[in-house]
């Protein structure tokens, strides 16, 4: 008996020390690694989406009788890296008769809605698949006119945001680039190519880099990579009707860590996309050190306008001929 209380008293004195022992051993942070931070990172970072629409199915049905109540439901996440606030994004429905779908169907609904008013979360490192939403359009007052047996609208569904990327390219600035020297250089002269976006619609695609001197010159290429339209960041996302004159207009703003900015075109801070591509020329003076890399601090701030469409077949309920 003895013997036994012994026994047991031994094996919980080896468990209490082996999990004292344990509780001391360091453990990762709650991050991860930073490589696993780096890596999801990396996502978060990338990417050629802003806000992505779905209609939720049968919502609206594909046909419906008149007298009945249209509701149309809309997942809306942001699978970019930009926040969107209360009042930077909209979207309303256009593309059929108000005489017909009544009661405000049109009304513009805000994409931050039974959110709390606050904002429709990015992408970021505590949630790699952006915010969610879910907005609903409805309308009690649908009727067809005397006569009228049958209607097919299209329902397009426009969303108009205020969004912003910013691109950072690791980038190599030599002022005895064209001396010969016989110390190795760290680092070499050389375009960068950037594909797969900076978690936005617009992005930087490349960026060729010359140096003249104390001069590093950076010719930037910026793409609209999405699926929509680019409008300036002055029009108003609301009424969201632009004006020809504010389609494909970028503001820019362009940095590169501890040199001097010399001469940045277009003059106006103002990219004119062509074809859905346009430059910004960049040069910076950058002393007479030697060859080191550093970032090249890239930021586009935009409107941004896409759509999304339905087919609907609103036939006459029998018997109200």
């Amino acid at each position: 008996m003895k013997k036994s209380v012994r026994q047991l008293l031994v094996v919980s004195f080896l468990v209490i020390i082996i999990v004292i022992l344990t509780s001391c051993v360091p453990r990762p942070a709650a991050g991860g690694t930073p490589r696993d931070t780096a890596a999801i990172a990396q996502q978060v970072q990338s990417g050629s989406e802003g806000l992505f629409m779905q209609l939720v199915q049968n919502s609206p049905p594909p046909v419906m009788y008149d007298q009945t109540e249209l509701i149309a439901v809309l997942d809306v996440r942001n699978r970019g890296n930009h926040p969107l606030q209360s009042h930077e994004c909209f979207i309303r429905v256009a593309g059929f008769d108000p005489n017909i779908i009544r009661s405000g169907f049109n009304q513009p609904h805000d994409c931050t809605e039974r959110l709390g008013g606050t904002e429709l979360e990015g992408k970021n490192l505590y949630n790699t698949e952006g915010g969610f939403n879910q907005i609903e359009f409805r309308s009690s007052d649908v009727s067809l006119p005397d006569g009228v047996f049958e209607y097919n609208p299209t329902l397009d569904f426009k969303a108009c945001y205020h969004y912003l990327t910013k691109a950072s390219p690791q980038v190599c600035v030599d002022p005895l680039f064209y001396q010969v020297t016989a110390d190795q250089k760290t680092c070499q002269v050389r375009d960068v190519g950037m594909g797969g976006g900076q978690g936005g619609p617009v992005g930087v695609t490349h960026v060729g880099v010359d140096m003249i001197g104390s001069k590093a010159i950076f010719e930037i290429t910026v793409q609209n990579l999405g699926g929509g339209s680019v409008i300036s960041p002055t029009t108003d996302i609301l009424a969201c009707n632009p004006d020809y004159r504010d389609l494909d207009r970028v503001e820019y703003n362009v940095e590169l860590s501890g040199a001097t900015p010399v001469d940045c075109k277009p003059r106006d801070g103002i990219i004119r996309l062509s074809n859905k591509m346009g430059k910004i020329v960049c040069t910076f003076e950058v002393g007479s050190s030697t060859a080191y890399e550093t970032p090249l601090k890239v930021e586009l701030d935009y409107n941004y306008l896409q759509s999304l469409r339905q087919p609907l077949r609103i036939v006459k309920t029998p018997g109200t001929e």
